[in-house]
């Protein structure tokens, strides 16, 4: 069974936002578990530092969700659409992927690279939405 290069787009995003929710979740539980402890005994401000955890899995979820709708609904729409994809993945990665870092390795100027994941996030977003917008019936 071959599929076309757009049905292939469209199965890569999904497994992409299924593989973001899964260590999402994962990263969660360690959150929950293990890391108060660990961060306890290697930093001063844990507290901050979980809720800085906490806001990097809950970002990675909206992406993985982002890219399993993104992939879901790629039939419908072109290069945008596909696009969208490319940027909720980028934000996810340097928005958690720089978060978590900081976090665990205490590297400052990561933190200065979360907001071009955000950044990219808001741009996926839009141009999902767009693409949403003009895309074909299916």
């Amino acid at each position: 069974m071959t599929f076309s290069a757009e049905k292939k787009t469209g199965r890569l995003l999904i497994v992409a936002g299924c593989l973001l929710a899964a260590i999402g979740v994962a990263f969660g539980a360690i959150g929950a578990h293990f890391l108060e402890k660990w961060l306890a005994n290697n930093f001063e401000d844990n507290l901050r530092r979980e809720d800085i955890w906490d806001a990097g899995v809950r970002y990675q979820m909206y992406c993985a969700f982002g890219l399993i709708a993104i992939g879901l609904a790629s039939g419908l729409f072109g290069a945008k659409g596909k696009l969208a994809g490319v940027f909720m993945f980028a934000g996810a990665l340097l928005f958690s992927g720089c978060l978590y870092g900081y976090v665990l390795t205490n590297v400052k100027p990561l933190v200065h690279i979360v907001p071009l994941g955000g950044f990219s996030m808001i741009i996926a977003w839009v141009l999902f939405g767009w693409s949403m917008l003009k895309a074909k019936d299916a």
